[in-house]
């Protein structure tokens, strides 16, 4: 089955909802924990580090992307289909598999205006907003992807590794894969595609 031609865009910009929501609600938990970025996107291919630092106007500092990694057809996901297409018409897989990467980044502690390196206590502050960015994407997407589909049994995934990034250029953050089965839909010579 052929993919619907908005649902690639339309997961990202639900995970990138459900993320955000969820560091808010954290943020309204625990004392001292900035909560979702006020830069807060969908971007197209890596995302550049050019935003951890960025207080907005006095708003969240900080940068939450969600980017597309990669499709790939699968018939029996999470695997990766190697069938040759083309031999029968149009018989796409029944399901194209789209691996996302959230992303979170935060300003990382820096040397002082002497040059001397961050004190233990800014680092241990700048670890555990990591840690608990890291916790938040992880139950953020395991609670709100399986809603993400009428289907009655939700949406099929599958959570990758999470990943501490950085420190690097002031920024260091989080980096969590998930990969997505997106059904398909009929050929486009039949008609429906969307």
């Amino acid at each position: 089955m052929a993919l619907p031609t908005l649902a690639v865009h339309e997961i990202a910009d639900a995970i990138l909802g459900c993320v955000c929501s969820a560091l808010d609600e954290t943020a309204a938990q625990i004392d001292d924990y900035p909560g979702c970025p006020c830069r807060a996107c969908v971007v197209p291919g890596t995302p550049a580090w050019d935003g951890c630092a960025d207080p907005c106007t006095g708003d969240v500092g900080g940068q939450l992307t969600v980017s597309t990694v990669r499709l790939y057809p699968s018939r029996n996901f999470p695997e990766q289909d190697t069938n040759i297409q083309g031999v029968r018409g149009c018989t796409p897989p029944p399901v194209t598999a789209v691996e996302y990467l959230v992303t979170l980044l935060r300003c990382a502690p820096l040397p002082n205006a002497n040059g001397c390196p961050p004190t233990c206590d800014e680092q241990a502050e700048a670890a555990r907003i990591v840690h608990i960015d890291s916790t938040v994407i992880m139950n953020a997407l395991l609670c709100c992807l399986p809603g993400t589909s009428s289907s009655r049994r939700g949406r099929k995934f599958v959570l990758g590794p999470s990943r501490i990034v950085g420190p690097e250029g002031g920024c260091v953050g989080v980096e969590q894969r998930v990969t997505v089965a997106l059904p398909g839909c009929g050929c486009p010579s039949e008609g429906v595609m969307l």
